[in-house]
C-alpha cells in the first residue's frame, strides 16, 4: 500500500485545442525549416533483448472479488502477477488473495503476492507485537499450505517497513537506523522461518520498502545471505515520477549488490508502481511499462483508490477504459523484444516504446507514446528478409477516456504498404500525437491486394479551462509536481459550477456539416446523478446526464450527439441538477463504419499458422486454425444490443464462433472459397470475447471479424423488478432514476427474502440477462483508499444450482449500471430468482433477456 510519494519537477500544461487526425504514413515527412527537427524513435529488429515477459501488467488489489472485474477484462491480459491482501485480512473489505485466485487462474495468471500485514485493519498497521503477528502468520500460511496451488502464492512478510513498524529505517541518524535495522532483521528471520516451517519451499518476497533504499539494500542482502534468509523475490516500490528517470540506476545498483555478495540474481517485482496522475492514462503508462519490460522485471500498478477496477483500467465490471486497450496490446506481444532507442532515455514524460518481433508469425509490433505532442518518426530497422520486399503497416491509437469513461476499440489511423529500403528499414511518420494516448504499429509481410485505407473520423478536443466560464473556478490537478493528484487533460479542470447561472461555453469548429459525437469528461461526487443543459448557439436545449463517479476528479465520460453546420459554433453546458466538474469535451464526426478485428492480432491458443499471401482488407494477412487451436477476438460494443458481425473466412469443413461460453455461429464449409458470413449476435456493452475454433481435420482460415458500429434491441425482452414476485423483506421503492420509476431492495440477508422473475424464452438455449442494479455499500475507511463493497446475489434458473454473481459498487443508490449474466433457458416460461441468505443483494431495477444469437 503506497504512501504519498515525493514531489518532483514541473510538467508543462497542455493548453487550448488539440486536433487529432489520422497519422500520416510514408517514407518521408516534410518539416518546415523554422521548426525543430522531428524526434526519432528507432526500433532495431535485428537486435533482440529476450523473450517478451509481459511483466508490467500486474496490479495491487486490481481484483476485488471473483468476477470483479469480469473475466472478459481479466483473461485477455494474461496477468503475470497480482498483489492482494492476506486470507481473511481486515485491511480492506475485499481483495482477499484466495477469493480472487479462481478468476486469476482462469485468466492464466502467474504469481499471486500475498500482503501478509494486510491482515491488520489499520493503516499504518497496528503493532500488537511479534507474537500476535506470528499467530496470524501461522493461520494464513497453514490455510494456503493445504491447497493444490500453494506454489502460486508469494509471501510478502512486511509491507513498507520504513513507513510502518520500523520507521527508523528512514532515519538519517545512524544509531536510530541501526536499531531499526536490527529489529527488522530479527523479525524478518522469525517470520521467514515460520513461513518455511509450514511450507518448506514457500517463495518469500521483500524487503518491500516504499522506494529503493541503497543503504538498506546494501546492508540487508549480505546479511540475509549470511543468515540463510534471502528473499526468493526482491520487491520495492517505485511511485514517484522521478522513477521514470531513476529506476534503471536503482536496478543496476541492486544487481551490483547481488554480484558483490555472491547472490544468485533474484527475480524483481516492483509490486507498487505509478501514481494517480499515471493510472488510466495510456501515454503515461506506456513509459512505465516499456521501462519494466526492457529491464525484464515484474511490476504491479499501485492501489490508490478502489479495489476491483485493475487500478484505474476498468470503467465497469465488463467495460474497459482507454488504458485497458494498452494492456491488451501488451498482452498481444509475442516472440522477442527488440532494441528500442527513444529520443531521450530515462527522462520523465518523453516518448518511449516497447517493440517485439515474432519471426514465426512474421509480425513486428511497436507500442509507443508518452509526453510528446506534434510529430515523431519511428524508424524500424533490420526487418527480416523473410518479410519480403514490401510490408503492410497499420497504426492505431488508444486514447485516454478517464478512469471510468468507456474506452472503445482503438482507432485505426492508417493502413499502408511500404517498400523496404535496401538496408532493411522503413520510416513510419506520425503526426498530431496526443501525449495522453498510446499508439501501436504492426508490421507484417504484404500480400496481393491493397489494404482498405483507414478512415478515422476527425476529432477535436477543447479544454474547459480555456472556454468562457460563468461562476466556475479553474483548478490545477495531477502533474509531475502533484503526482498524487488525479489525471486531468491539460492538468486543469473547471469546478465549483454550483451556482444557478454556472456554465461553460466552448467555441468549437465543425469541418463539415453533419452529426457529431460529443464526449464530455467530467467528475460527479454529488452522490447521485447530475444534469447539465446543453445548447448549441443558444438554440433548443437537451439534457446531459452524468452518473456518479468516485470523486470530483475521477474522470468519466458522458456522450450525446449534436448536429452542426460547417464552421464555428458555441456549445454551452449550464448547471442543471446537482454539480459536476468539467475537464474537456471531445467532438468527433459520427461514423457508421464497421470495426475490423484482424485474426492475426487475436489471442491464440495452440500453434496456428499465419499466411500473408493475400493482404486482406486490413493488410494483416490470415490465420489458419486446426484442431486444438483457437483465436479469441476482443470485440467492443458501445451499448447492449444486437450487432451484425461479419466473419471473413474459408474452410474445408465446419468451424464455430462461441460467445458467452456457448456456440453462437456455425461456420459451414466453403470448400476453400473466401466467404463473408453475416451473423446477428447480442453483445454486451464493453468487451465481448468471440472465439473461433474448429475440430477434426478441418482447417479454418480467418482474415478478420468486422462488427457494426451500433446495435439494436429488437428481440430483447425487459422485465421490471417491481412487477416480479417479491418475497420476505423484498420491497419496491420509488426512484425517479429507476426504469419504470421503481426498484426492488432488501433482497437477501435471509433465505426467504427473494425476487423472482417469470421469463419467456422462444426456444431453449443460451441467453444474456442484463441486470440493472444499484449498490453503494462501503465498509470502514483507509488512509486514502475508498473501501467499496461488492454485493452478491445467488441467481438460480428454474430452481437449479445457483450461481453467485458479484455486483460492483457503483457509487450511488440512485444510479444504475447493467451487468451481463449468461443464463441457459428452456423454451417457454422460466423462473429466475435472486437471493442471498447471508447478506443483502444489490437493489434491482430490472432485467433484460436476449438470446445470444438473434
Amino acid at each position: 500500500m503506497p504512501r504519498t510519494p515525493r514531489r518532483s519537477r514541473s510538467v508543462r500544461a497542455l493548453m487550448g485545442v488539440t486536433v487529432v487526425t489520422a497519422a500520416l504514413l510514408g517514407t518521408a515527412l516534410t518539416v518546415p525549416t523554422a521548426q525543430a527537427a522531428t524526434p526519432t524513435l528507432s526500433v532495431d529488429l535485428g537486435t533482440t533483448t529476450g523473450a517478451v515477459m509481459h511483466g508490467a501488467n500486474g496490479a495491487l488489489y486490481g481484483l476485488s472479488d471473483d468476477g470483479v472485474p469480469g473475466d472478459n477484462l481479466v483473461t485477455p491480459l494474461h496477468m503475470t502477477s497480482i498483489a492482494q491482501k492476506a486470507p481473511d485480512g481486515t485491511q480492506h473489505p475485499n481483495g482477499d488473495a484466495l477469493v480472487v485466485q479462481p478468476e486469476f487462474a482462469r485468466g492464466g495468471g502467474g504469481d499471486n503476492l500475498i500482503y501478509m500485514q494486510d491482515i491488520y485493519a489499520s493503516w499504518p498497521y497496528e503493532n500488537l507485537g511479534l507474537s500476535d503477528y506470528l499467530t496470524k502468520v501461522t493461520t494464513m500460511v497453514t490455510k494456503v499450505a493445504a491447497r493444490s496451488d500453494a506454489s502460486t502464492f508469494v509471501w510478502v512478510p512486511f509491507n513498507e517497513p520504513d513507513g510502518n513498524w520500523y520507521t527508523g529505517l528512514g532515519s538519517s541518524t545512524t544509531a536510530t537506523y541501526q536499531s531499526a535495522l536490527a529489529s527488522f532483521e530479527s523479525d524478518w528471520t522469525t517470520v521467514y522461518n515460520k513461513i518455511r516451517s509450514i511450507i518448506p519451499n514457500a517463495r518469500i518476497a521483500g524487503p518491500n520498502e516504499t522506494h529503493y533504499d541503497a543503504r538498506l539494500m546494501g546492508d540487508f542482502y549480505p546479511w540475509a545471505k549470511a543468515n540463510n534468509v534471502l528473499p526468493d523475490m526482491t520487491t520495492w516500490h517505485e511511485l514517484d515520477p522521478t522513477s521514470l528517470s531513476n529506476f534503471e540506476g536503482n536496478l543496476a545498483a541492486y544487481r551490483t549488490i547481488e554480484t558483490n555478495a555472491g547472490i544468485t540474481p533474484r527475480p524483481v517485482n516492483i509490486n507498487e508502481y505509478g501514481d494517480r496522475r499515471d493510472l488510466s492514462v495510456p501515454g503515461q503508462m506506456v513509459q512505465w511499462m516499456s521501462m519494466f519490460e526492457r529491464n525484464k522485471v515484474y511490476a504491479d500498478q499501485a492501489y490508490w483508490d478502489i479495489a476491483g477496477n485493475l487500478d484505474g483500467n476498468v470503467s465497469q465490471t465488463n467495460i474497459p477504459n482507454g488504458d485497458w486497450w494498452l494492456l491488451r496490446w501488451y498482452a498481444g506481444l509475442t516472440g522477442q523484444t527488440t532494441r528500442v532507442t527513444p529520443p531521450q532515455s530515462n527522462v520523465i514524460d518523453t516518448l518511449q516504446a516497447i517493440a517485439s518481433l515474432d519471426t514465426g508469425r512474421k509480425q513486428a509490433q511497436v507500442l509507443l507514446g508518452g509526453g510528446t505532442s506534434g510529430s515523431a518518426n519511428t524508424v524500424i530497422k533490420n526487418i527480416p528478409s523473410s518479410f519480403g520486399g514490401t510490408v503492410n503497416v497499420s497504426v492505431e491509437r488508444t486514447a485516454w477516456s478517464g478512469y471510468e469513461g468507456a474506452g472503445p476499440a482503438p482507432t485505426v489511423l492508417a493502413r499502408s504498404t511500404y517498400t523496404v529500403a535496401s538496408d532493411g528499414s522503413i520510416t513510419v511518420p506520425l503526426t498530431s500525437l496526443d501525449p495522453m494516448s498510446a499508439y501501436r504499429i504492426v508490421v507484417n509481410p504484404a500480400g496481393t491486394g491493397t489494404p482498405t485505407a483507414a478512415s478515422a473520423p476527425a476529432t477535436a478536443s477543447y479544454e474547459a479551462e480555456n472556454a468562457t466560464i460563468t461562476d466556475g473556478t479553474v483548478y490545477t490537478q495531477g502533474s509531475v509536481t502533484n503526482a498524487y493528484g488525479y489525471a486531468t487533460s491539460g492538468t486543469k479542470d473547471v469546478g465549483s459550477l454550483n451556482q444557478s447561472d454556472s456554465k461553460v461555453a466552448f467555441t468549437v469548429t465543425a469541418p463539415t456539416t453533419g452529426t457529431y459525437n460529443l464526449n464530455v469528461f467530467y467528475g460527479n461526487q454529488s452522490g447521485g446523478p447530475a444534469t447539465q443543459t446543453l445548447t448549441v448557439d443558444g438554440g433548443s436545449s437537451q439534457t446531459v446526464t452524468y452518473t456518479p463517479t468516485l470523486n470530483w476528479t475521477y474522470r468519466s465520460t458522458a456522450s450525446t450527439s449534436v448536429s452542426l453546420t460547417a464552421g464555428t459554433h458555441t456549445i454551452t453546458l449550464a448547471k442543471g441538477t446537482n454539480e459536476v466538474t468539467l475537464d474537456k469535451i471531445d467532438l468527433t464526426a459520427a461514423s457508421s463504419a464497421d470495426t475490423s478485428y484482424p485474426a492475426t492480432y487475436a489471442d491464440i491458443t495452440g500453434s496456428p499458422t499465419y499466411n500473408y499471401t493475400a493482404s486482406g482488407t486490413t493488410g494483416a494477412g490470415a490465420l489458419a486454425l486446426t484442431s486444438g487451436t483457437s483465436a479469441a477476438f476482443d470485440v467492443y460494443a458501445p451499448t447492449d444490443g444486437y450487432y451484425t458481425v461479419h466473419t471473413d473466412y474459408s474452410s474445408n469443413g465446419s468451424g464455430t464462433l462461441t460467445l458467452d461460453g456457448a456456440t453462437a455461429v456455425t461456420l459451414a464449409s466453403t470448400s476453400g472459397t473466401l466467404t463473408d458470413k453475416s451473423s446477428r449476435l447480442y453483445l454486451s456493452a464493453g468487451n465481448n470475447r468471440i472465439t473461433a475454433a474448429t475440430s477434426g481435420s478441418t482447417t479454418l482460415t480467418l482474415r478478420d471479424l468486422r462488427v457494426a458500429a451500433s446495435g439494436d434491441t429488437t428481440g430483447v425482452s425487459a422485465y421490471e423488478a417491481e412487477s416480479a414476485t417479491l418475497a420476505g423483506t423484498a420491497a419496491a421503492t420509488s426512484d425517479s432514476w429507476a426504469s419504470g420509476g421503481k426498484y426492488v431492495g432488501y433482497v437477501g440477508n435471509g433465505s426467504a427474502n427473494t425476487l423472482t422473475f417469470q421469463v419467456t424464452a422462444a426456444s431453449a438455449g443460451r441467453y444474456v440477462m442484463n441486470v440493472r442494479y444499484a449498490n453503494d455499500q462501503v465498509s470502514g475507511s483507509g488512509n486514502y483508499n475508498t473501501n467499496v463493497v461488492s454485493r452478491a446475489a445467488q441467481i438460480s434458473v428454474n430452481g437449479g444450482t445457483a450461481q453467485t454473481v458479484m455486483f460492483r459498487n457503483n457509487y450511488s443508490w440512485s444510479s444504475y449500471w447493467d451487468l451481463p449474466v449468461p443464463v441457459t433457458l428452456t423454451a417457454g416460461t422460466n423462473t429466475i430468482s435472486f437471493a442471498n441468505a447471508s447478506a443483502y443483494a444489490p437493489n434491482i431495477d430490472r432485467i433484460t433477456v436476449a438470446p445470444v444469437s438473434g
